[in-house]
């Protein structure tokens, strides 16, 4: 059953195609939750979150683009909201960084697991700009819009966070870790 197909019996109050259309987009919408949350609660929290909007606004969704594309963009927000509301709980340190050495060659290395676990590993702002700009394509300008920052913030945390990385990789530290 195709994305248009499964949207209208949603529409319809269908709960089977409801079911069918969360089993289909879970696995990839828990995996960009989790690059932006950086453990598996929040992750989950923030997916849970993203498909309750997505289902409470789906009939606003036009089919002029990509459903998928539209849903990602709900996931972000939702895993924004949920790290605002974890920075409340818990402060995150700032990290220090000093000029660094990088291998050239050891990402290419990598697997897919030890990358992911890099990311998780970074405090959660360097992490949410790495997320938005890197793998998401956001524009710095984008990315202060949508966090209440300045440009210039998102630039240096986009910084921080690939200096970070290579401390992480020049320590050998490449196991994934769930906070």
């Amino acid at each position: 059953m195709t994305y248009q197909e499964l949207i209208g019996k949603c529409r319809k109050g269908e709960a089977t195609a409801q079911k069918q259309l969360y089993d289909r987009l879970a696995p990839v919408m828990f995996a960009l939750c989790l690059r932006y949350c950086g453990n598996t609660e929040d992750a989950q929290d923030a997916m849970q979150d993203g498909f309750i909007r997505m289902f409470q606004y789906l009939d606003k969704y036009n089919e002029l683009g990509s459903f998928e594309g539209w849903v990602r963009r709900i996931m972000v927000n939702s895993s924004l909201t949920t790290l605002k509301k974890a920075k409340k709980r818990r402060t995150q340190p700032e990290v220090h960084m000093e000029r660094l050495s990088y291998k050239t060659n050891i990402i290419s290395d990598m697997s897919a697991d030890e990358l992911m676990g890099l990311v998780q590993r970074l405090p959660s702002g360097y992490r949410t700009v790495f997320n938005m700009y890197v793998i998401e394509g956001y524009s710095h300008k984008e990315i202060g819009e949508l966090l209440g920052i300045q440009e210039s913030t998102s630039r240096s945390q986009l910084l921080k966070s690939r200096k970070m990385m290579r401390t992480l990789i020049n320590n050998n530290e490449l196991t994934p870790i769930d906070e």
